[in-house]
């Protein structure tokens, strides 16, 4: 997969905008991390623990876009970007918004996925 050209369905990215994702998956990693060792010096209720899920989706929805070199908005909203950040081009096929779109639903979903396994990990840890 070129990480330099939009390839319709797999690569609507480019290095730059990868570098975005890394840094959003770095902040929701921080936020999960804090919120757990918050968990385990106050031996949090399983049902409070339930909160860690925000910021694991954060985590997860960045780094599931930097690592397949896809945005999710962008993929929605039928636009790629290879130039500066913000600098947005419109995808005009038919064919490629719809590879587009069905990859962007399917890094939703492995995003949730991957938050929730993480969750219920957080949940069921032993702090009591």
């Amino acid at each position: 997969m070129s990480a330099d050209q939009y390839i319709a369905g797999q690569c609507n990215i480019g290095k730059a905008e990868v570098r975005q994702r890394q840094i959003v998956a770095l902040v929701g990693l921080f936020f999960s991390v804090s919120a757990l060792i918050g968990f385990i010096s106050t031996s949090a209720s399983p049902s409070l623990r339930l909160g860690i899920f925000l910021p694991l989706t954060v985590f997860s929805v960045g780094w599931v876009q930097s690592r397949k070199k896809f945005c999710l908005a962008y993929g929605l909203m039928g636009t790629f970007n290879f130039n500066r950040i913000g600098k947005v081009s419109k995808v005009t096929d038919g064919v490629s918004l719809k590879a587009d779109r069905a990859m962007a639903l399917s890094i939703l979903v492995q995003s949730i996925a991957l938050a929730g396994v993480l969750t219920l990990i957080v949940y069921l840890l032993p702090l009591n």
